[in-house]
C-alpha cells in the first residue's frame, strides 16, 4: 500500500502527521475519509470552520488557507485492515525536501503515538513537536472533548 500525497504548500506553518490511511482513505484517496474518525470534527472546532460539510479538496484548501497542512509517517507498507499495530514493512516518507516544501514550517503535530515515533526526528530538525491524542475512532478511551483541549494548542501562540 503506498500512502496519500501530501497537502501541502509555501504557506504552511504547521503540518500534521499522521501514521498511514486507512482502508477508507486510501480507497476515497482523501485525507481522514473514514467518517468515524473525529479528525474534520476536531479541525471544524480548532479552526472554528464547518469542514464537515465540504467536499475533500475544499477541506484540503481551508486547511492551507489556515496554514495547516497534512501527511503521513509513513509512505509504503503492508498492512491488513486499518489498525496501526497492524503495519508491516513500513518505509518513511522522505521530509528531505519539506523545507522548500513549507519554508514557513514551525511546527509538526503528530496524530497519535505512532505517528509520534518520528517526532525526535523533527525535533532534532528545529520544527516545535506535539503529540495529540489520536483522532482515530478505535482511540475512544480518551472524550472528543479531552481531545479537542489537546487539538485546540494547534493554534495556540
Amino acid at each position: 500500500m503506498t500512502a496519500l500525497r501530501p497537502v501541502l504548500d509555501v504557506r504552511v506553518q504547521t503540518l500534521i502527521l499522521g501514521s498511514f490511511p486507512s482502508r477508507k482513505s486510501l480507497q476515497a484517496r482523501a485525507y481522514y475519509a473514514n467518517p468515524q474518525n473525529q479528525f474534520w470534527r476536531l479541525m471544524s472546532e480548532v479552526l472554528q470552520e464547518n469542514l464537515i460539510s465540504l467536499e475533500t479538496s475544499a477541506r484540503y484548501r481551508e486547511l492551507l488557507a489556515h496554514h495547516v497542512g497534512l501527511w503521513d509517517v509513513i509512505a509504503a507498507c503492508d498492512r491488513r485492515g486499518s489498525q496501526d499495530r497492524s503495519i508491516r514493512n513500513p518505509k518513511a516518507n522522505d521530509f528531505s525536501s519539506l523545507r522548500n516544501r513549507a519554508p514557513r514550517l514551525l511546527r509538526v503535530a503528530f496524530n497519535g503515538k505512532d505517528a509520534a515515533k518520528a517526532a525526535p526526528e523533527f525535533a532534532a530538525s528545529g520544527y516545535q513537536v506535539m503529540i495529540l491524542p489520536s483522532s482515530s475512532a478505535a482511540h475512544a478511551r480518551i472524550t472528543f472533548e479531552n481531545k479537542l483541549k489537546e487539538w485546540r494548542k494547534l493554534i495556540a501562540p
